[in-house]
């Protein structure tokens, strides 16, 4: 199967993570020749916002390679304004069309929010931006952790969506979409959001 880029963003994510959890990648774009190629320039067709959880590889598993994708991790798949100013930079000036918030099944982030873990430092600060994600989800019927993982997906989205000026101006003239995804850790499976 060649690897093309003339597809839309969300199809190469799907076809790409396909071919990963079926066992059969590709790697495209890993060569010395795709080195060279970028070396000039970046144009990465998505940006990942993804935890930074070492079992979540986004280049992985959607089968990308080098320039492909602009990726921001933090544990949670927070967003800060750090990672707003990164999403603006790819959005504006490299001309990335699609922004996906990538959480996944076992997140020690969201688990250690729902357990109401005690932590030091810095970590705290993780906690409690995932907990009003925690808040909702003991309210909703079924497994705390994986709607408090599927509310913390959601409410990542909408703060970028909301980021003023850059983003929403982007979304509201139809050049930007923004979802969120759920990467299954035990199957490989990326469930999109749309």
């Amino acid at each position: 199967m060649p690897y093309t880029t003339e597809k839309d963003p969300l199809t190469l994510l799907i076809e790409g993570n396909k071919r990963y959890a079926s066992g059969h990648p590709i790697h495209p774009h890993e060569d010395s020749e795709r080195r060279k190629e970028v070396s000039s320039g970046q144009k990465p067709f998505a940006v990942i916002v993804g935890c930074s959880d070492s079992r979540v590889p986004p280049q992985i598993i959607f089968d990308q390679g080098i320039g492909d994708l602009f990726i921001i991790r933090v544990a949670g798949n927070i967003v800060d304004d750090v990672a707003l100013g990164s999403i603006e930079y790819a959005v504006e000036h490299l001309g990335t069309e699609l922004v996906v918030v990538l959480g996944h099944s076992k997140c020690g982030a969201v688990m250690a929010a729902v357990n109401g873990t005690e932590e030091d430092g810095h970590i705290r600060c993780i906690i409690k931006t995932i907990m009003p994600a925690v808040e909702k989800a003991r309210k909703q019927e079924g497994d705390v952790i994986v709607n408090a993982i599927r509310n913390n997906i959601d409410m990542m989205v909408e703060t970028i969506k909301n980021s003023e000026p850059i983003i929403s101006k982007l979304i509201k003239k139809g050049k930007l979409k923004v979802i969120g995804a759920h990467y299954d850790i035990d199957t490989g499976v990326v469930e999109f959001y749309t």
